[in-house]
């Protein structure tokens, strides 16, 4: 498993599709543990209006044999830019994705939208229940006040 952007210049890939997702081996495996990403600036277009959506997305995991390299992730999640999707859709074609290739014990996914039409939109996905005697900490990402 040669990681394809580590240590290496690299283009944001022109569409979800498109990006290489790394894994690497879990340097701890036998051990369970969470892992947490978060992207509070995650961005993509409406398919309907084309115009730019915003999340904060919050990315939980307990590894087994492999974790996802940072820089393909981050890659991964930039190549949504200018991908045309609703906020469910790419909320939970993140998770799966990382879960049907990564094959962790567990994984979910908080996306924490902002106002689109003065609605904003809070989607969550998860691969079951967490296992036992991994601690899982709340996301703690506030729902949307406004300016109030």
């Amino acid at each position: 498993m040669t990681p394809k952007y580590l240590g290496q210049a690299s283009a944001l890939p022109t569409s979800p599709e498109a990006a290489v997702l790394d894994y690497v081996p879990n340097p701890r495996v036998g051990q369970r543990y969470m892992v947490r990403f978060v992207s509070p600036e995650f961005t993509s277009l409406c398919p309907v209006t084309a115009q730019p959506d915003f999340a904060h997305l919050v990315i939980d995991y307990v590894p087994d044999a492999t974790i996802v390299e940072s820089k393909s992730l981050k890659l991964f999640l930039g190549s949504f830019r200018n991908h045309q999707a609703f906020h469910e859709d790419c909320t939970v074609g993140i998770g799966a994705r990382l879960f049907d290739e990564m094959k962790p014990h567990w994984l979910r996914i908080g996306g924490y939208w902002y106002p689109r039409g003065g609605i904003p939109i809070d989607v969550f996905w998860q691969s079951g229940p967490p296992p036992e005697g991994v601690w899982v900490p709340a996301q703690d990402v506030p729902g949307y006040r406004g300016r109030g």
